[in-house]
C-alpha cells in the first residue's frame, strides 16, 4: 500500500479509502490510485485486518474449475473437500466457465484472500500472465490440463490413450465409420481426446478422412444438433464417440428421438450417475475425479508444508466401463 501510495503521490489513507470504496475521495485522485494499483499487481487483502504479520495460515484453498456443476467437477470438489476436512482445511471453489479473463479474476481474488495454496484448472494459453509473479511461490497444483508458461505439481487423466481405447474398442465390435463429437478445441483435453482417438483409428488402417468430425460443442443442445445432422445424413456413422459427459447426453437425446438408441454404438468419455440405468446401458471411457481430487488435495498439502521436490505431472489412468452402448454391432 505504501508503494501505491507513493507511486500516485498521495498517503496511505486515501489509497485505503480507494480501495475500499469509501467517500471522500476525489474521481481524479482515484483513478490515480487505482491506475497505481494496477502498475504495481496491487490487490486489497480482505483478510489482512484479522491476521497477524507473520506466515500464519488461514486453513483455507482455493479450487477454480471449468464449472463446479459438472458432475465431474464436482467429484473433484467433494474429493478435496473430504481429504483437506480432516485437516482442518476449508476448500472455497469457483466455476471459469472456461474463460480465461474469468479465471485471471477468480486467481487474484483467491490470492487477496490469502488462501494457503489453489488446486486450478488452467484455461488461459499460458498461466505465466495469469499468476502474478509476486504470488509464485504460493503452493499451486493444476488438475485435468497441464499449465503453460510456469512449471508446477499436475494432476491429468491420460486422455489420449482414453481416446485410443474408445476407437479400438468400437473398431473391435466391428464399425468402420465412427463419428467424434468432441468439445472446444481451444481445451488441451478436447485436443488429446480427439488426437488419440484419430491416431488409433489412423494405426487400425481406416481413413481417417472417412471420419465424421463435430467440434466445439460445450453443451447438451449443441451436441444433440450435431448429432442428430450427422445421424440423418447420406452416409450416417454407424457408431460414435463423445468426447465429455455432456456431449455424452446430447449424443443420447439424439439417438433417443431418432430411434437408434438400439442400433447405433456410442462410447462417452466420462462416466455419470445412473448410466447403468439407461437402456442400453452406457459404454464409457472412465476418469476417476475421486483419485484426481484426492492426490491433488495431497499434492497441494504437501507443497504448503514445506516440500521442495522437483515438480511432477502424476497420470491417472481411464477406465473402459462395458455396459451395451458400446457393443452394438453395425448392420450387416
Amino acid at each position: 500500500m505504501r508503494h501505491v501510495a507513493a507511486l500516485a503521490g498521495v498517503g496511505i489513507k486515501t489509497v485505503s479509502r480507494v480501495m475500499n470504496e469509501e467517500p471522500g475521495v476525489s474521481e481524479s485522485t482515484r483513478e490515480k490510485v487505482l491506475l497505481a494499483s494496477k502498475q504495481l499487481n496491487y490487490e486489497l487483502d480482505v483478510t489482512a485486518g484479522s491476521l497477524r504479520r507473520s506466515s500464519r495460515r488461514t486453513q483455507t484453498v482455493g479450487l477454480l474449475l471449468p464449472s463446479v456443476s459438472n458432475p465431474f467437477s464436482a467429484e473433484i470438489h467433494r474429493a478435496m473437500e473430504d481429504a483437506l476436512s480432516l485437516k482442518g482445511v476449508a476448500v472455497f471453489a469457483a466455476s471459469l466457465d472456461d474463460e480465461p479473463e474469468r479465471e485471471e479474476a477468480m486467481v487474484r481474488a483467491f490470492l487477496g484472500r490469502r488462501v494457503d495454496g489453489m488446486v486450478l484448472t488452467p484455461i488461459a494459453s499460458n498461466q505465466a500472465h495469469v499468476i502474478p509473479e509476486h504470488s509464485r511461490d504460493l503452493p499451486v497444483v493444476f488438475i485435468d490440463r497441464e499449465p503453460s508458461g510456469l512449471t508446477a505439481d499436475a494432476v491429468v487423466t491420460d486422455n489420449a490413450v482414453g481416446g485410443a481405447k474408445a476407437a479400438r474398442h468400437l473398431f473391435d465390435v466391428g464399425h468402420r465409420k465412427i463419428a467424434y463429437l468432441g468439445d472446444r478445441t481451444d481445451i488441451q483435453t478436447a485436443r488429446e481426446r480427439r488426437r488419440g482417438f484419430i491416431d488409433a483409428l489412423s494405426e487400425l488402417g481406416v481413413s481417417t478422412a472417412s471420419i465424421p468430425v463435430r467440434e466445439n460443442l460445450h453443451d447438451v443442445e449443441s451436441a444433440r444438433l450435431a448429432a442428430i445432422e450427422i445421424l440423418t445424413s447420406d452416409d450416417p456413422p454407424t457408431a460414435l464417440f463423445s468426447s465429455q459427459n455432456l456431449v455424452t447426453f446430447g449424443c443420447m437425446r439424439a439417438l433417443r428421438e431418432l430411434g437408434l438408441s438400439h442400433t447405433v454404438a456410442l462410447v462417452g468419455f466420462d462416466d455419470f450417475t445412473l448410466s447403468d440405468m439407461m437402456d442400453p446401458g452406457v459404454t464409457v471411457i472412465a476418469q476417476h475425479p475421486e483419485k484426481i481430487g484426492a492426490l491433488a488435495a495431497e499434492r497441494l498439502m504437501a507443497r504448503i508444508e514445506g516440500d521442495i521436490q522437483p515438480p511432477k505431472t502424476y497420470i491417472v489412468e481411464t477406465t473402459m466401463i462395458i455396459r451395451g452402448s458400446g457393443e452394438i454391432r453395425p448392420a450387416s
